[in-house]
């Protein structure tokens, strides 16, 4: 070892170091493997150099051999080293030099493929092979039944999936009734999703926003991430989106002033992303179209991104806003890349797609819905062909 793979502590000596300080230097160079430390002098300086060290036993050693010094010196090396607030541990032993450089580990890359990555998909047994979706319904907005509708699609042909589920589907969807019966809602959700997942390309994601059911005590978000886990997709992120709607009712505060009963309020709704297969998703680098001032600020997983205002206008109780939407498109897909929205309501996702140059299906049961769907796509120019981009 090298001089230099040491942090140097010295003590300065009134008198030349005496012979039994030098005994006592032996005896501790006798007693440690020089890789961790060891001891050295000058005529009036003592020179601990040290790398590795059990504290507890390098005090014991030195009390044991300094017994009858009548001027110990050496217990003003364990100040300075109990001075050192900085330093790793490795195998008990405090480490005062290298602890902060990051570890080298031979075959890093090999042995990170070895580990259990997502281990809880990797018995999947989704086929590779991609396919195209059928001409019928590309650029479409279709009314009727999402899972109905789903089962004509063939296996692995679309490329995004994002969509946030209403809470009243499967009922009269346009008396907006909240008397769910919470089993066959769950129920009739997963399987869409069981059909989306179907439908999904291999490599392809599925990004769905929700707000848990604060009020009903229902965690649909670890509900919904159970379901797509237990079908084997890979968890892949989950983002925070912050509406700062610090206006929401107040109604339901639970017991005032009190431990009894608090309710909490939340102004944030989560987008739980999953994919398919593999975490990456292939595609040509040319048809990306998000900025690096973007990316850098959207794989920070909290987006802080103002509700939609405008829900009145189109008879919706629950839109997300087209900023939502862009982020999602941009981040998680390329340029002409199918884009489903099972749960389309007014369109919406259908929009922000056209938009931004991707194909897209939008399904509701909602007539009135995907009308207005159709309208909102009229205005929009349309997008140059992949073989122009």
């Amino acid at each position: 070892m090298k001089k230099e793979d040491y942090k140097k502590i010295e003590i300065k000596l009134v008198e030349e170091i005496s012979e039994e300080e030098n005994e006592v230097i032996k005896e501790v160079n006798n007693s440690f493997s020089k890789e961790d430390l060891f001891l050295e002098f000058e005529k009036k300086k003592i020179i601990l150099n040290l790398k590795l060290i059990d504290l507890d036993k390098f005090k014991e050693k030195i009390n044991e051999l300094t017994k009858g010094l009548s001027n110990n010196q050496f217990l003003e090396l364990i100040k300075e080293i109990e001075k050192i607030k900085s330093y790793g541990l490795k195998s008990g032993k405090r480490l005062y030099v290298g602890y902060n450089k990051e570890r080298k580990v031979k075959d890093r890359k090999k042995k990170a493929q070895a580990r259990e990555l997502h281990y809880y998909a990797n018995d999947h047994d989704f086929p590779k092979e991609n396919n195209e979706i059928p001409k019928g319904y590309e650029n479409k907005i279709i009314c009727g039944d999402s899972e109905e509708v789903l089962k004509k699609l063939p296996d692995n042909c679309v490329d995004l999936v994002f969509t946030s589920p209403p809470y009243n589907f499967g009922l009269d969807y346009e008396n907006h009734d909240d008397g769910v019966h919470w089993e066959k809602y769950i129920e009739k959700l997963f399987a869409v999703f069981k059909e989306c997942i179907r439908v999904l390309k291999y490599g392809g994601r599925i990004v769905i926003n929700v707000q848990p059911l604060y009020s009903d005590y229902i965690p649909i978000h670890h509900m919904i991430t159970n379901f797509f886990i237990q079908n084997k997709m890979i968890w892949r992120n989950e983002i925070i989106w912050e509406k700062n709607n610090y206006n929401c009712k107040y109604t339901a505060w639970g017991s005032w002033k009190s431990p009894s009963k608090p309710y909490l309020k939340y102004t944030w709704e989560f987008l739980e992303v999953f994919s398919k297969g593999d975490l990456k998703h292939p595609g040509d680098s040319k048809n990306a179209d998000i900025t690096a001032d973007e990316f850098k600020e959207w794989v920070l997983a909290k987006w802080s991104i103002a509700p939609e205002r405008k829900m009145k206008d189109f008879g919706h109780p629950a839109m997300f806003p087209e900023k939502l939407a862009d982020r999602i498109l941009k981040l998680f897909s390329f340029k002409g890349d199918i884009i489903l929205d099972p749960f389309n309501g007014v369109g919406t996702t259908t929009k922000v797609a056209k938009e931004t140059g991707r194909r897209y299906l939008g399904i509701d049961p909602s007539k009135e819905y995907c009308e207005k769907s159709e309208e909102r796509l009229k205005n929009i120019s349309p997008q140059k062909k992949l073989s122009d981009l």
